[in-house]
């Protein structure tokens, strides 16, 4: 009976342990979310605004026959895949490698610690990913696009779409897409052509931070939820062991009293 009652607080201490650990991390990832927010907020803007801009590029006869708007038929494709820093977010990683498991022919470019460990050498940090950082991977995928290296450039990011739900999905980048867009009120100094090469690179790099920052919101709001999902599981568990406890103590004191008074011969 008292290797139980030892047991049981053994146990208690542990889970209460763990309880503040997860009280803990989702208390630093709501401090995180507002800020996060904001991030993705701008991000989007930003990549919807250099978005309009490429589709009025494309809309012109003169950008018809650019490289970026040239689609192949074989070849291996390019997909970069957003991952977390860390774990203990639900599925929000498992999500992002679920979907890649399904991709076929493809090489990935991680960003992420976590994308980084599955797929090898990329950028570390989906956190702290910097606008030159996503400048220069810009640049190298689409100059490899150019370079006939690949059909298509993609991206695995996770969609916000509130606290309680993300959705991890794959978009297609390059080639551009053709649009409906007219750009004939807008003329385009010195032309189309000249224009399009930056404004794709522009685009590119919008993209690959408009995804980071959204998949981080994503990331930060699914671990919150994975916490407070913790902290109730491990205080109803706390709750369930107390209760053993008590009951465990409650039958040893009264067996004490029985001994005792079977022992006194009364």
């Amino acid at each position: 009976m008292g290797a139980d009652i030892k047991a049981l607080r053994g146990r208690i201490k542990s889970v209460d342990s763990t309880l503040h650990l997860t009280t803990a991390m989702g208390l630093v990832a709501s401090s995180k979310i507002r800020r996060a927010a904001e991030a993705a907020r701008r991000a989007r803007e930003y990549e919807r605004a250099i978005g309009e801009a490429v589709e009025l590029l494309c809309a012109s006869p003169v950008c018809e026959k650019s490289v970026y708007r040239q689609t192949r038929e074989q070849g291996r494709d390019c997909v970069i895949v957003i991952a977390g820093d860390r774990g203990l977010a639900g599925g929000y990683n498992a999500n992002v490698f679920r979907l890649c498991r399904e991709l076929t022919d493809t090489d990935f470019v991680p960003i992420g610690k976590r994308a980084c460990d599955r797929f090898g050498d990329g950028i570390l940090s989906s956190e702290h990913l910097t606008l030159e950082e996503a400048s220069a991977l810009s640049e190298r995928l689409c100059r490899a696009f150019c370079d006939g290296e690949y059909r298509r450039i993609g991206i695995v990011r996770t969609r916000y779409v509130s606290m309680l739900s993300q959705e991890a999905v794959l978009e297609w980048i390059l080639p551009l897409e053709k649009t409906e867009k007219k750009s004939a009120d807008i003329v385009f100094e010195p032309d189309e052509r000249a224009v399009l090469e930056p404004t794709v690179k522009a685009y590119v790099t919008g993209v690959i931070v408009g995804a980071v920052r959204e998949s981080f919101l994503s990331e930060v709001a699914a671990r919150r939820t994975a916490m407070d999902s913790a902290g109730k599981n491990a205080q109803e568990m706390i709750e369930g062991l107390q209760l053993q406890y008590n009951r465990a103590r409650q039958s040893a004191i009264t067996q004490e009293i029985t001994e005792i008074v079977a022992g006194s011969g009364v």
